[in-house]
Order: structure tokens, then sequence, then C-alpha cells
């Protein structure tokens, strides 16, 4: 037998441990990276004696590895999110529903998406108060979750002002009890599990309704997620039962939204903090460019990772990785925070350059804000496009104030880490909009 051979960590109670990464979690990954390297055992919350990785060779060793080897984790989003979600499935069945669902976040049909997410954006910036300070996160959320839900839904109605209502609340509630060791039974029918039992019948029944409409006014001419999960077929000719299509839809819909929100706060928190990198995105937004947008926008992610870890969990007897032999149901975290931080992969890696990524794009196994392998978030493009689009309509409707101010910190919400102010701006709606024979003057001239 091979000696099973787990990273140092620490020798305190694990119940400090797990008060220090609830205090601080970026604080705590880099401290016990500082003192033990780029692997490391630790008591996490809820996972137990955990090992996080960090080192570029074993964690693409790991995301290479197939899911007979190294899966999710048992404690995941599926949880809260139900049995058909692509959280809670594993193997062949993950790979056939994945494959399910890629198509409309994919090639042609994505970019269909891109005047209705500036629709989006125009609408909710109209509320925005001039010269005064205020958080942009929850706009940033309404943004998303309204584009979200055109997109899955593909229209608007009485259902999706309900959608609109339950939807924060199952993402805020589920966060904590994911990320929490809250009984199941805590305080019986008015327990934390209860409420969310509540909203989870709230939700399936919009959507039952929705299911309703959509079968009985026929699926000719739709084009809506919806509408091709329900003609969509396994490879054995079934269909997606209406459960399997509720728990997919709320995953798409819940991360689908509050992630990509949560990165367009940090970026308003950045680049008022960075005023040359601010002019020069005004400048290209201008002249019809987007070579910077995109590449600020890959290291907004890089220095500021909303979710900072994806899980895996070891499904063979052992399994010889790197330096370490890992035995079978270990939990393990890679750390994209500590990626991120990797001086060899990024040269000062602590500094805000989006320059690093012009005319460069970021490796697939360090660059890794969506996680990475068979489980990378499939909506990874969707919520790029998405970022692009909200960015442009800023920069071209508005002028954003730099500030002095130090930076905000990160609050941990449950699964995301948040600005701890909301990504607070000041914004002066812009009295000239550049003209389209400006944009066309540019591209000639390029």
């Amino acid at each position: 037998m091979t000696t099973v051979g787990l990273p140092g960590g620490p020798t305190s109670p694990g119940f400090v441990q797990i008060l220090e990464i609830l205090s601080g979690r970026t604080r705590a990954w880099r401290r016990l990276h500082d003192r033990y390297g780029s692997a490391f055992t630790v008591t996490t919350p809820r996972l137990g004696r955990t090992v996080v990785l960090s080192d570029p060779a074993e964690v693409k060793a790991l995301f290479t590895a197939g899911p007979e080897v190294a899966d999710n984790m048992d404690v995941n989003l599926g949880q809260v999110l139900g049995p058909g979600s692509l959280f809670s499935i594993t193997g062949d069945e993950h790979r056939k529903q994945r494959k399910l669902l890629t198509p409309p976040f994919h090639g042609r049909r994505l970019q269909a998406y891109e005047e209705m997410i500036e629709q989006e954006a125009v609408r909710e910036m109209a509320s925005w108060p001039s010269n005064r300070e205020f958080a942009t996160m929850e706009s940033m959320m309404r943004i998303t979750l309204n584009a979200i839900l055109r997109a899955v839904f593909g229209a608007d109605g009485a259902e999706f002002d309900e959608l609109r209502a339950v939807l924060p609340r199952i993402v805020l509630l589920g966060s904590a009890l994911v990320a929490l060791p809250i009984p199941r039974n805590l305080l019986g029918r008015f327990g934390p599990w209860a409420r969310f039992a509540t909203h989870r019948r709230r939700y399936d029944r919009i959507v039952d309704r929705l299911i309703d409409r959509a079968e009985a006014a026929g699926l000719d001419g739709r084009d809506d997620v919806l509408t091709m999960l329900l003609q969509s077929r396994y490879d054995d000719g079934t269909a997606m039962s209406r459960s399997e299509i509720a728990d997919e839809l709320l995953t798409l819909l819940t991360a689908g939204h509050e992630t990509t929100a949560t990165t367009l706060a940090w970026t308003v928190e950045r680049l008022r903090r960075h005023p040359d990198v601010l002019r020069r995105l005004v400048s290209e937004a201008d002249a019809g460019g987007s070579e910077l947008r995109e590449a600020t926008l890959l290291e907004v992610q890089r220095v500021r990772p909303v979710i900072d870890v994806t899980p895996r969990q070891i499904r063979v007897e052992e399994l010889r990785l790197g330096r370490w032999t890992l035995p079978k149901g270990q939990n393990v975290l890679v750390s994209i925070r500590l990626m991120h931080d990797n001086e060899e992969l990024f040269p000062r890696a602590r500094t805000f350059d989006p320059d690093r990524f012009l005319g460069a794009r970021p490796g697939t196994f360090s660059w890794i804000p969506f996680g990475g392998g068979a489980r990378r978030c499939i909506g990874a493009s969707f919520a790029t496009l998405e970022m692009n689009v909200v960015l442009r309509t800023l920069l071209r409707d508005f002028t954003l104030e730099p500030t002095d101010a130090p930076d905000e910190r990160p609050h941990f919400r449950g699964v995301a880490l948040a600005p701890g102010r909301k990504g607070r701006a000041v914004v002066h709606r812009r009295a000239v909009r550049p003209t389209i024979d400006v944009v066309e003057q540019a591209e000639a001239n390029a």
C-alpha cells in the first residue's frame, strides 16, 4: 500500500482554524500559504480537514483527472439548488446534462443576447443619481437578474416580478445554508431551512406555470433557454423531467446573476482607484474599441475573484497528485485566490495592471475565476459578454468619478466575495455620446 501523505498545516484546534477563515478568508489563505507553501491541510467550515492546493502543476492534474477520479464534493450548492442541478449530479449523468445546457450559452446564440443586455443596463442606469455617492452592487444585481431572466424565459410578465422577488432571497439564504453548518431542524418551521423551503416551493410553482404556458402556446419560433430544455433530448431520446428543468433553471438563474453582478461592482471599485486606466477605457470606448476593456475585466477577475475556491473530492482509493497521495473521500479546494497571487504566473501579482492581458490570453490552468475542468462554469461565456456590455454602456453614458478612498475590503456573503461597501460610485451623465460616424471612422482607421 502507498503511504498516504497530506500537506502540512496548522495544529491549532479545528474551531480556531474555522474562526480564522470566517473572519477573513483572503487573509487566512495568504497567511497559510506564506507559512506552509502552495499546499496545506486545514479545517474548514462544513468540510472538515481539507487539502488546499495552488501549485499550477498539481491544479492542472486535478482538473484534468476524470470524474471517476475526482468529482464534486458531497457538500455543495446542489443541497439548495436541487438534485437535478449540475452541482448535484456526477459522472456520466453530469456530462449528459451539461451537453444539453451548453448550446444556449455559446456561439452565435450567445451574440443574440448582446442587445438585450444593453437594454437592461440602460434601463437600470437611468435611475442612477448624479453627483452623489451610491452603492452599485444592488443595481448591477438587477441588471444581471433581468438579463438572465430574459435569456431563460424569453419574455416579461407577472411571473417575472415574482421571480425578481424570490430569487434574491433564495441566493442570500441558500448561500448561508451551504457555507455554514446550520442544522436542518433548527427552530423548526421558523428556522432558515424551513424559510428556504418556502421560497423554493414558490419558485417551483412559478416555473410550473411558465412551462404550462410555453407548452400551451407551442414551442415553435421560441429560442429561449426554457424552450431549448423542453425540446432537448438525452442520447436515449428521453426528455428532461420538470423537476430536472426547474433545478437546472434555478442553477442558471442564481449562479448566473450574483457572481457577474459582484464582479461588475468590483470593476467599479477598481477603476475609481486607477484613474489612468479609467481614462484610457473611456477613450477606447468612444473610439469603438474593446481590447483594453476585455483585458480590464480579466484583471478584475484575477485580483478580485468573486469565488475564491473551487472544490473536488477524491473518488478512487488513493490519488497520487504531485507531491501528495490523497485518500478516497478527501476534500480538496483549489485556491483561486492563491493561484492568482502567484508571482511566477503573474509578475507583480498584487498590482492591478490590465496591460498584462493586452495581446495575451490568460492560461487555462492559471487564470481560473470560473473554475476548471469538467466542472468549469457553464455560463462563463455569457457572464463575460454581460460584463463587457454593461461596462461599455457605463463608460459610454457616464463619467465615473475617481477616488482616493481606501480599497473596499472583500466581504464574504456565504459563497461570493463582494466589495465591503458594495462598489460605491459617483457618476455624471455624459452630455454628448460618441456618434456612429465616430465609431465607423475609428474602425476604418484601424
